[in-house]
């Protein structure tokens, strides 16, 4: 992680009006931090980890010049989302390389890396694209991942941040992300266990109270930490991925560790979490350490 005691919000553009929603996303999120934000355009095929095409087939002046409108644009755009919230300092970075990498590497020094949905080859509304999956596995930080507005799902902004717990690492650090964005938005968290008999011996009365318990010990020390915040406690005999979709329908944000309690420490991405990741039209934050 990076010693800059202002990191960046990083975004990558390429266009796309899932990208320009990622943006705007983004560029209020950086003004309610007070931290800078960085715009990035990678020039290059957004396959990157497998077959693509030889840089050497690319016009890399006519790439450069698209990229240099995207991003200007992508200036403006930010600029006009964050107005109403305060001033936006922006950098914006044409690279001469594909997005997937230079996003990664760039990661290693940002607050947070937000992305789109699907980029301009996407095809259909349910499709994750290339670069959002594979931040979502390997960023250094913890990554946004913003659909496309939908006109029903409005009063969303008036929801809760929705964070799960299971009492892993990795949730915790889902819960101190969840709590920030909270404080900063100047909503609720609503918490949410699920549990489930799987190869358990003992009776359901006793398996809610364990995790009853196992909430509230999750939860406690953030609890403190921000005193103002109102805490809905959610503790359900379910499965995860499919109690959080639910619950996501109330909510304006969704905060989910990289991994679960049954995950190892060379897992990129827990199943719950991909699984939410891939079903979810709500913004979705994967909390990476």
């Amino acid at each position: 992680m990076s010693t800059n005691l202002n990191p960046p919000v990083l975004v990558g553009v390429d266009g796309s009006e899932s990208a320009t929603e990622a943006l705007r996303w983004a560029a209020v999120d950086a003004v309610r931090h007070r931290a800078p934000m960085h715009i990035v355009y990678g020039i290059g095929a957004p396959m990157d980890f497998g077959p693509g095409i030889a840089f050497d087939q690319i016009d890399y002046d006519a790439y450069r010049a698209t990229g240099a409108a995207a991003v200007d644009t992508a200036r403006a755009d930010a600029t006009a989302a964050a107005a109403p919230v305060g001033d936006l300092d922006i950098t914006t970075f044409v690279v001469d390389a594909p997005p997937i990498p230079v996003l990664l590497d760039r990661s290693k020094d940002a607050r947070m890396l937000v992305v789109g949905t699907r980029g301009l080859g996407a095809f259909r509304r349910a499709l994750l694209g290339s670069v959002s999956t594979a931040v979502a596995r390997h960023a250094h930080c913890p990554v946004a991942v913003i659909p496309e507005p939908e006109n029903d799902k409005a009063d969303r902004l008036r929801g809760p941040v929705l964070v799960g717990v299971d009492g892993s690492p990795s949730a915790t650090r889902a819960i101190e992300v969840a709590f920030d964005q909270a404080a900063h938005r100047e909503v609720g968290v609503r918490a949410v266990l699920a549990w489930s008999e799987f190869n358990r011996y003992i009776s359901r009365d006793d398996m809610q109270k364990e995790a009853e318990e196992l909430l509230s010990e999750s939860l406690a020390g953030c609890a403190e930490q921000y005193p103002d915040l109102t805490v809905e406690r959610v503790v359900v005999e379910d499965r995860p991925a499919r109690c959080l979709l639910a619950e996501a329908e109330y909510a304006q944000l969704i905060v989910l560790g990289s991994r679960g309690r049954g995950g190892f420490a060379g897992m990129t991405l827990g199943s719950v979490s991909q699984a939410v990741l891939h079903a979810t039209d709500c913004p979705l934050i994967i909390a990476r350490p």
